[in-house]
This record gives structure tokens, sequence and C-alpha cells, in this order.
């Protein structure tokens, strides 16, 4: 590399026809190379574009010869004037297409070895390898564009609620050890042998802490830690968009997140969310569903025809009904043409989700066809049909089992269908809040009830007589906001009264020396003018990865571990030096090679 180099005046994506004439420098990669005769054509790369540089043996012999040591990703110098390209040489598919640059100087500041894989978009690419060379992954032109879609959706979303009034605020990177769901990370400390601190899952306690304190709006971009089995939208660290507000309700933080969905999808997508996000009840969602994270890009309901089939001659349906199960159904339009095949595929996959079996029925011009519908009385076939809505050329998917199952598996079911025969979606977005979540959830291993969203949730007051006598049917005021089947984020009105909070620990089996113990601090600042107080964490990687349309949150993660915690760019984790750890004190009682 010469000791000064041309330094650029413009970046390689920014020239136009408006700029012909001019002398300038561009600093980049080399992308591609072509030659032809006694010209060399360089693609010259940078963050914004692509830019044709023309090396010309008739016009600079000596540049030219520089030119052919020139190999992809060596990283150049290059200064000439913007021409004009020859009308049958223009690229319409580049902003830069219609000029080019005829280089008098190159310099090269660096060389480059031939990279594992090829920095353009084109071909497959094991995850492994774009892992390994990370920072070679990161040029490509699609992850460049996730980094700066992700960048654009910070900008908006601090903006949106620096105009609303919150304060951002830091909450401690090291924190208190209160494992109830996740396992946390943690670190120990050398000062106090022995103890350790946590990496946070969540700021939750400091943020009603900050609420406490008087506040009144909160947020905070924040990095959180969970050592958790990994998937495709999970990483060990993660960052969420982290919200709290005094003197609120539901509605207040409804519309507040609303709001920032709407400016987000605009600035960033330039796309129109509709106004107020529609809103239905954990029960609803699941009963017409079958899941809590609905995607309601398609209709499909599970239609539940249980009063209709009761009584039925059809055992299947007349004992499930009896037994206090369920019989529910969901109508495939324009479905009775289904192959055999598909059909005992489908089959296969409702037993493999849990049921015992899975009735199919054809709408044809005489009513309902099928193995089954010859047990079936007129007057039920008619009512399944009216109740499923359903027409001539459809087929219906029935399931009778526990409720339980019966939800689950259309649940799954329904997504099948939707993807096996490629259903046309209504529309791109999605969105919706579930609300109304249980308290409490029932734990088959501990035998207790566990919190299902975290004890600091407020239960629906009018359900408070149930904490003793049926736990289960405990509503909370939680909520859950979801786009297109992936949940983005959950909030909650939180517990302001240490009454009610210590109320709900007796519930979760935490005896009052233990909730002194891990939550003391909060309790006792219950004490001191705690105001009524809410908020939300929503999953920032989950956001853009569906902004920017891919299928894993490690797509728009700059440096992101594999579904094993580990990063193969840098091999962490990895062994440290015996001398760390017994400053430490820790001894370690088993390896295992990442």
């Amino acid at each position: 590399m010469p000791d000064k180099f041309l330094k650029r005046t413009c970046t390689c994506g920014e020239l136009r026809k408006k700029d012909v004439g001019k002398e300038i420098v561009l600093n980049g990669w080399v992308d591609n190379w072509r030659d032809h005769g006694g010209v060399r054509f360089i693609d010259l790369r940078d963050r914004y574009g692509i830019t044709q540089v023309v090396f010309d043996m008739s016009r600079d012999a000596e540049t030219h010869g520089m030119a052919k040591e020139l190999r992809r990703e060596f990283v150049l110098a290059a200064k000439g004037v913007v021409e004009n390209r020859p009308g049958d040489m223009v690229n319409k598919k580049l902003p830069t297409g219609e000029i080019e640059v005829h280089a008098a100087e190159v310099q090269i500041l660096n060389e480059s070895k031939v990279t594992p894989f090829s920095i353009t978009d084109e071909g497959e690419i094991s995850e492994d390898l774009r892992l390994k060379w990370r920072y070679l992954d990161l040029r490509r032109p699609s992850m460049l564009k996730n980094l700066t879609l992700r960048h654009k959706c910070y900008q908006t979303i601090r903006r949106y609620f620096d105009r609303h009034g919150f304060l951002e605020i830091e909450t401690p990177m090291l924190m208190k050890s209160t494992p109830e769901g996740a396992r946390d990370y943690l670190v120990p400390s050398r000062v106090f042998p022995g103890s350790f601190y946590a990496l946070p899952q969540s700021p939750q306690t400091y943020k009603q802490i900050l609420m406490v304190a008087g506040v009144d709006k909160y947020i905070q971009i924040v990095r959180c830690f969970r050592d958790e089995d990994l998937r495709a939208d999970r990483q060990p660290e993660f960052t969420q968009v982290d919200m709290e507000m005094s003197f609120v309700e539901e509605e207040d933080i409804f519309n507040i997140i609303d709001g920032m969905f709407i400016d987000l999808f605009k600035d960033v997508l330039e796309v129109q969310l509709p106004s107020p996000v529609r809103r239905i009840t954990y029960k609803e969602a699941m009963n017409t569903y079958g899941t809590d994270k609905p995607d309601l890009r398609w209709d499909m309901p599970i239609v539940n025809i249980s009063e209709t089939v009761k009584g039925s001659e059809f055992k299947v349906f007349g004992s499930a009904v009896e037994s206090g199960g369920s019989v529910c159904g969901i109508t495939l339009n324009d479905g009775a043409g289904t192959s055999r095949k598909v059909v005992d595929d489908l089959t296969g996959f409702a037993r493999e989700a849990g049921a015992k079996g899975l009735v199919t029925l054809k709408v044809g011009e005489e009513g309902l066809q099928g193995p089954v519908a010859k047990f079936l009385s007129d007057d039920i076939t008619h009512g399944i049909v009216k109740a499923m809505n359903a027409e001539k050329g459809d087929m219906l998917f029935i399931v009778a089992d526990s409720k339980k199952t019966v939800l689950n598996v259309l649940g799954s079911l329904r997504l099948e269908l939707i993807k096996r025969f490629d259903i046309p979606a209504k529309e791109e977005f999605s969105m919706i809040w579930i609300t109304e979540f249980p308290l409490f959830e029932y734990d088959e291993e501990s035998g207790h009830y566990m919190a299902t969203h975290h004890p600091f949730t407020s239960p629906v007051l009018d359900d408070m007589n149930l904490l003793k006598t049926d736990p289960g049917k405990v509503r909370s005021k939680a909520y859950d906001i979801v786009l297109n089947g992936y949940e983005l984020g959950s909030g909650s009105i939180r517990i302001h009264d240490r009454k009610i909070q210590e109320k709900i620990f007796d519930s979760l089996n935490l005896d009052r020396k233990t909730a002194q113990k891990k939550f003391g601090f909060l309790l006792d600042a219950f004490e001191y003018g705690a105001p009524p107080h809410g908020g939300i964490a929503l999953g920032l990687d989950r956001i853009v990865m569906l902004l920017a349309g891919e299928q894993s949150i490690r797509e728009v993660i700059a440096f992101p571990k594999t579904n094993k915690a580990f990063c193969p760019m840098v091999e962490t984790p990895s062994e440290v030096d015996k001398k760390q750890l017994d400053e430490l004190g820790i001894i370690t009682l088993k390896t295992k090679k990442p």
C-alpha cells in the first residue's frame, strides 16, 4: 500500500449522467473484471453500489498494465473522468449504469486471497461457511441491505419514542440472578469469590424501579441474554425494544405501540399498516386458530361443531362430545379434488400432531361425501355444512378428541394446508394483539403452577377470588403482539401493590423468605408510592427479520451464533487461561470442545 493513497471524492453508488466530465476518485473492492482486447473493465464495489471503471491501453498503457494485476476483492483507489457509456453498453440494472469512469491513475491498496465463496449473491452458500468467514459474507449486497434496514429501524424507533416524551435509560448488564424460566448466563465476581452476577434476560425489574422513581416513560434498545436451546428465530444474545410507562392501562400501551409500528413500516418499507391493530383474546385465538400467535393473512378458522354432531351415530363424534371433548374442523375451499394420496399424507400429519385420526368429507351436489357421511343424518350433515360455511367443491377436515388435542392438531394442520396447497395470502402483513392470557400455566414436571409471562404481571382483579380455588382460570392483564404468525413482543400491566405481588408469589409456591431474597428490592420499592404501570418488550431481531423478508434472525444480525451458540469466526466459547480461573476461584469439572 502506498504511503499516501488517493482518497475517494465520491462513493461507488452515487455517480450519474449529471457527473459526466468530472474528475473523481473511487475507493472500493474489485467485484468483477472483464477483458476486451486492449480494454479491461473493472466493477468497483463499496457499500453504496458498483461503478464500472475502464482501463484503456490506447489512452494509458501504464494504468492498463496495472489493471492486469487486479483480481476479485483487491482493494483499489481509482482516479479518472466520468464519461457516458456507449448506448449499447448501458446497464439498466445498475443505478450507475449510464456512466463509466476512465481510469488515469490506479493504486492497489491491498490484495486479497481467493475467497472461499463468491461475494455476489449468486448460488447457495452453507451457513457454517458464511459464519466462519462472516467478514466476507457481510460484503454481499443482501447482507449489507439487511444491516442498513436494521439501522433504519433503530433510528425510526428512537425518533418515535423521543417524540412521545420517553427517556432512553441504560440499565445494568451485571445484575442479580433470578432464574425463573430460561437459564441465566452467569458472570463470576473476582472481588466476591463464590458470588456471581447474571447477564440480563430482561431489564424487567429495573424498568419497574424506574417507574417507582418517577421516570414515567422509559425506553431502551437493549441487549439481553438467555442460555436456552436455539432455533431460527432465537439467539443466546438478542436485542429488544424495552418500554415502560406509568399511569396507564392496556389501551395506552396498545396505542403507543400501534403508532410505533405504523411509523416503522412507513419509514422502512413504505407500507401503511391499518390502525388500530386488531385485538382478540387468548381464548378466542386458541379456539379459532389453535395457537396464541395466529397468522391471519389467511382466514381458514377452526370451527367447533360439537353441538351440531352431538348424539351422532358416528361414535367417534358422539363419544368425544359425551366425554367432554370437542369436534372441530377446517374448510379447505375448492379442495374436493384432493387426491387420496394427499389425504393419506394429511391424515399421517394429523396423527403425528397428536390426533387419533382425521375425518375428511367432500361437499358435493347432494351434501357431504366420504366414508363417514353414511353415519350422519341429514340434519347433522346440513348443520355441519352451514356451521363450517362450506360450499360445493370444498373439503372438510375434522378432528374429534380432547379440546386441547383438537386445537393443537387443527392449528398445525391449518398451517400445513396453507403451505401444501400454496393458498395465496389476503395481505402481506397481518398484525394482531392477543390479550387476557392466563396468569398461570400448570407445569406437569414440577407439579405446580408457573407464571405464563412473568410473576410481575397483574391479574384481572375480578378473577382474584380464583387464586386459591382455581388458579388456572385467572386471567391476566398480559398481551402479545403478533405479526404473520410470529410473536414480536410480550407485555403486561404490572403489579404495583406489595400485597397483591405477595399473593402471586404464594400462588407460585414462592415462600416469603425466598421472595424477599430474590425480589426484596422491588417489594420494598412498592411501599414507597409505586404508580400503576405497564410496558412491553419487543424482539428487534425478529421484527427486522420479518421486515427484511428473511426466514432466520441470523440474516439480520452482524455476528450471530450457530444453533449451538458457537461463533465459528472467533471460535467462542473457548477455554481461558488457568490463571484467570484461579483469580476467580473457579475449578472446571468437565470440558467439551465446541
